[in-house]
């Protein structure tokens, strides 16, 4: 098998659905990440106090909340190449040479030929994964609970 037919067969089966399926389980276990940060993160500013005017408050009671991430959009880019080429090169050279000595006449034939022919083959691949995150509001739930704990607190 030529390396041309190896190198196109890779490029035909590369594995582009098994990319697109690690992309989306790696940005659902990201997401999940995020939303178990900023949950944590609500816990840590619910338990933490600051005592202002001899008065003492959570974080959240005075306002204060977790930032809320999320990824909305995700890239797959591949880019593949390949040039194949092939040259032949054919020379032929010749030479006589003859002469004449005490009345015998000699003579000599060169032939010289030469077949060359090269085969060249450049494959190139490039590919990126990009995802987007962005800052998002808290969950309205989340607010209203809030909200209501501070009335509840006042």
């Amino acid at each position: 098998m030529s390396a041309g037919t190896q190198t196109t067969r890779a490029l035909v089966t590369a594995p582009l659905p098994q990319i697109i399926e690690r992309l989306g389980m790696a940005i659902a276990e990201g997401q999940f990440a995020l939303d178990r940060n900023a949950v944590e993160m609500a816990k840590v500013m619910g338990e933490t106090e600051v005592e202002i005017a001899g008065e003492t408050h959570s974080l959240l009671s005075l306002g204060f909340t977790p930032s809320f991430y999320a990824y909305t959009e995700a890239t797959v880019e591949a880019r593949l190449s390949f040039t194949v080429s092939e040259s032949t090169d054919t020379s032929v050279g010749a030479s006589v040479s003859g002469g004449v000595n005490t009345g015998v006449y000699m003579a000599a034939a060169t032939v010289s030929v030469s077949y060359a022919r090269k085969y060249a083959m450049e494959a190139s691949g490039m590919s990126s994964i990009a995802a987007r995150l962005v800052s998002l509001p808290p969950p309205e739930q989340f607010m209203a609970l809030l909200r209501q704990q501070r009335t509840a607190d006042e």
